[in-house]
């Protein structure tokens, strides 16, 4: 996988060839820690129709990634950071009234919303997340090769 830190500096290779890749944050609506963790288990496997997140619900199984998701962020042209809700508070207290879960795009720290929580959780496939996120990253960027 590309970019998988929480961190908000580039990788030195970038700053070494000078290339200028596109950030995506993946924010979830899951808190960070052991027992958050325990606890989004449990509701995946025993209630996974209330669960609150569907971007963890459709890119992660109740244990790990699902294979056709990593397969496609390791094929993005683009670096990735992934936070859980109360880490993306911490980091970015200005986008608190940012409904969860979300992706931004991040360019000098400065974080656009690029998918809604809304558009996330109208998505039953992991295909259609990735159809989206492919069109916004091609608004972005304005290459076809996404």
């Amino acid at each position: 996988m590309k970019q998988t830190n929480k961190t908000d500096e580039s990788p030195l290779s970038d700053a070494q060839t000078g290339e200028k890749k596109t950030t995506l944050v993946f924010v979830y609506n899951a808190d960070s820690g052991f027992f958050n963790l325990a606890a989004d288990i449990a509701h995946k496997i025993f209630s996974p129709q209330t669960y609150n997140c569907n971007l963890c619900a459709l890119t992660h199984g109740a244990f790990k990634m699902n294979n056709e998701w990593r397969h496609y962020l390791d094929a993005l042209d683009a670096h990735l950071e992934f936070l859980h809700a109360d880490e993306f508070k911490a980091r970015h207290p200005a986008e608190i009234a940012e409904k969860l879960p979300a992706v931004f795009s991040k360019e000098n720290g400065a974080l656009k919303s690029l998918i809604s929580a809304d558009e996330i959780n109208s998505c039953r496939t992991v295909a259609e997340l990735q159809q989206i996120i492919n069109a916004r990253l091609r608004d972005l960027t304005g290459t076809q090769n996404v």
